[in-house]
């Protein structure tokens, strides 16, 4: 694992209690080697259960590309529940190869909310590819055998890819994983909202309904808030500054970016028009006082980085006042904005990581 592994410190910055006794290992956490057989033998034994569940589900018989009771929407659903199953126990796993500390309630939520976007992008995934298959076979059928094995293979590769990601899980993954999480999640919301014409108001329209569509859409927002807290409390440690409190309020900032991003999906518009209006707002603000206040708080941090973020900031300023004044919908404001945003938080854990690299190289150095 990475030097900005997020089983290496504690979330409060503090190194393991080395005079605590190790427990037995079942693998050395440093050998690429036994992480390697282990994610391989657990991709194997998704291939043997969802094989055998999928004989079972259709009774050996011929079955269609994508839809209902299709091959495609199998192997979906279960590469599904396989990546949720393989992320908790690769990070349970992790944790306990790594520091010995007692999980608190924030790292189960965090547990539990990496499982579900990995969980999330593969059934999304494979669903998408089926379609695509459907497309390009048109009136094709998947025979019994290939059927067994087709839902068993997307299964050992789902398991085989989650569980790596979940056991070597860094601030650089966790932020493409958030990224992609977010694109796939949204994207499903869109292209099956019930109503054709949701853009005309705003991104959270999609929300506003009781079907499959708005549930998608709302989870989605809420897990992605948060793994954005996840992201602030594991990316600011370790980041040298002269400002004592500097390192303190970016962490908040960031937590109440993701905070108030999980609530927009908790309250639709539809219902709670007031409240996610003043959460969808304060997210804007937060991140507003971030970009402006970095230099001050962060004074090391790269000055084209700072200025990036005036930039970014800049284009979201202009781009509501193109709403304001009719030319631009809404809809187009939030989904650049959004962009902009999660980009400039992805930017932001690469810039923080390389300072916390060069902070550690210094002292050797000397």
């Amino acid at each position: 694992m990475t030097q900005t592994s997020l089983d290496l410190p504690s979330p409060d910055g503090q190194p393991a209690d080395p005079s605590r006794p190790h427990r037995p290992r079942v693998f050395d956490r440093v050998s690429e080697r036994s992480l390697e057989s282990l994610a391989l033998g657990v991709g194997a034994v998704s291939f043997v259960v969802v094989a055998l569940v999928a004989m079972v589900a259709f009774g050996f018989q011929a079955a269609p590309i994508s839809g209902p009771g299709s091959v495609g929407q199998f192997a979906a659903i279960a590469s599904g529940v396989v990546a949720f199953l393989a992320v908790i126990g690769g990070r349970i796993l992790a944790h306990r190869q790594g520091v010995h500390r007692r999980l608190k309630p924030l790292d189960y939520v965090d547990v539990a909310a990496l499982a579900f976007a990995h969980a999330v992008i593969a059934l999304l995934g494979w669903t998408l590819l089926a379609v695509i298959l459907e497309d390009a076979f048109i009136g094709a059928e998947v025979f019994a055998l290939p059927v067994l094995i087709l839902a068993g293979a997307t299964s050992a590769m789902t398991a085989y890819l989650a569980f790596y990601s979940a056991t070597h899980m860094d601030l650089q993954l966790l932020a493409v994983v958030l990224a992609v999480f977010l694109v796939f999640g949204v994207l499903a919301s869109m292209l099956t909202a019930s109503d054709p014409n949701w853009w005309k108001d705003n991104l959270s329209a999609l929300g506003m309904s009781s079907n499959v569509s708005a549930f998608a859409f709302n989870i989605t927002i809420i897990v992605a808030g948060f793994l954005v807290t996840t992201l602030a409390r594991y990316s600011t440690r370790g980041i040298p500054t002269t400002n004592p409190h500097g390192i303190a309020r970016v962490r908040v900032s960031l937590i109440v970016v993701g905070v108030f991003l999980g609530m927009v999906g908790l309250f639709p518009v539809d219902r709670f028009f007031a409240l996610h209006t003043s959460v969808a707002s304060g997210m804007v603000v937060a991140f507003g006082v971030l970009v402006i206040a970095l230099p001050r708080w962060i004074p090391s941090m790269p000055r084209a980085f700072v200025a990036l973020g005036w930039l970014f900031l800049a284009v979201t300023l202009l781009l509501a006042v193109f709403f304001f004044i009719g030319y631009y919908t809404l809809t187009a404001v939030e989904l650049v904005a959004g962009i902009l945003v999660f980009t400039w938080i992805v930017l932001f854990i690469r810039n923080a990581a390389a300072l916390a690299q060069d902070a550690r190289r210094e002292p050797s150095a000397g």
